[in-house]
């Protein structure tokens, strides 16, 4: 009881009870960043920004949605849009920020790859990071129901069909899922409470896991070189900050990390007032009509690619091809046998696999997006398995490289 002292103010207070000082050395002034990383190392906080922007504006739509499926539609679409008084700005940040979200997870995603930030003992940071971008996925798919315009619709359809897992015949599991024959009601109701509450909260949870897996290893730089952080942090304290090779997180790479959000924020905002169109589509502005098959279903384009190994094969093989496409990239850290953790650029045949799975990956997602008849069909196809070929050859082709 000792520690109690008397407390001279409200923060000595709190200090004595909660720790405020220790726990904010552990997460920011004394959380040690190294100097060798570029712009790309900003995009956590990126993500992170974004992710506040969909949650707030979340919460506005929240007041004027309606999850019924004879009022959904025009509660979006007519309600929100034309009769809440900046409800159209509210939709246009949600909508944009639901479709920017992926591209900067994709440019996290490999950038980690690039610079193996997955690497000795980063294992965690990379599955963890894995894990949200499996339940931002989720989160997307669900939210993308919710408006329940003729795309919802039939991609809701078109996905719970895959639980049948083809041959298998699961159509008892798709009906459990959807709670009826069809998407309907209950179906609705399921996807709203997984979009407002649970994938939320499992996405808050997976971001503390991330970043507590970031605090221990602390993250990579852009040369791959293994920093001593205590010896460079007792530098840094003892007044050499020009000698250390690490910066403090508060307030040091922080302020790098508020100029890099500035200007996203700039691309972000021109988007929402100028062209927020990119991410709603078209089809989707014509009502639910479960009679009514739109001409060619498709995803949205941040899950083209994975759609893309799905279409060219039959049913079952299809549905494997997919599963491998989902699971893969959480395995990376075991796939890959080199024990280099230099950028890919240096690493020779890793570097070629890294653009070659970058250029296949972009192929799909332009494919997905195109009706899969002649020419795109067979591209479509060389595609899908050359993805599969290149995670095949990982294991081989990092096996055989030197140590740097």
């Amino acid at each position: 009881m000792a520690h109690f002292e008397k407390a001279t103010s409200v923060k000595d207070w709190l200090n004595q009870r909660l720790a405020i000082e220790k726990v904010e050395k552990v997460m920011a002034s004394e959380y040690w960043i190294p100097k060798n990383i570029n712009f790309l190392w900003a995009m956590g906080m990126v993500l992170m920004i974004t992710f506040i922007l969909l949650l707030v504006s979340g919460i506005f739509l929240l007041m004027y949605y309606q999850p019924n499926v004879a009022t959904a539609f025009d509660s979006v679409n007519y309600t929100i849009m034309r009769e809440v008084g900046f409800g159209w700005l509210w939709r246009h940040i949600h909508g944009v920020a639901a479709s920017v979200v992926f591209l900067i997870i994709y440019i996290h995603m490999f950038t980690g790859i690039y610079y193996g930030s997955y690497k000795k003992g980063r294992e965690m940071i990379w599955i963890s990071g894995m894990l949200l971008f499996i339940t931002f996925s989720a989160e997307a798919f669900s939210g993308y129901m919710l408006p329940w315009g003729q795309m919802s619709y039939w991609a809701g359809m078109v996905i719970t069909n895959i639980f049948s897992l083809g041959g298998l015949h699961l159509d008892g599991l798709v009906e459990w899922i959807r709670g009826d024959y069809v998407p309907a009601q209950a179906f609705l109701n399921r996807f709203f409470m997984l979009h407002v509450l649970l994938l939320p909260l499992a996405i808050l949870g997976l971001i503390g896991l991330h970043f507590a897996a970031l605090r221990i290893p602390h993250v990579n730089n852009q040369d791959g070189e293994e920093i001593d952080f205590d010896a460079e942090a007792q530098k840094y304290l003892a007044g050499d900050k020009k000698g250390s090779k690490v910066m403090r997180f508060a307030n040091d790479f922080m302020s790098k990390d508020m100029m890099v959000v500035g200007i996203y924020l700039i691309f972000f905002f021109y988007l929402v007032f100028y062209h927020y169109n990119f991410a709603m589509d078209p089809v989707n502005f014509d009502p639910a009509d479960g009679l009514k098959t739109p001409a060619h279903i498709y995803p949205e384009w941040y899950f083209l690619w994975s759609y893309e190994i799905l279409r060219p094969f039959s049913v079952n093989i299809g549905l494997i091809a997919f599963g491998f496409a989902q699971v893969i990239f959480v395995l990376l850290p075991f796939l890959d046998r080199s024990p280099n953790t230099v950028p890919a650029n240096r690493r020779g045949a890793f570097g070629i696999w890294f653009w070659l799975l970058l250029v296949d990956m972009i192929v799909l997602t332009a494919m997905g997006k195109l009706p899969p008849e002649g020419a795109f069909s067979t591209i479509g196809l060389v595609a899908a398995l050359a993805f599969i070929a290149l995670w095949i050859a990982l294991p081989f082709i990092t096996a055989k490289e030197k140590k740097l």
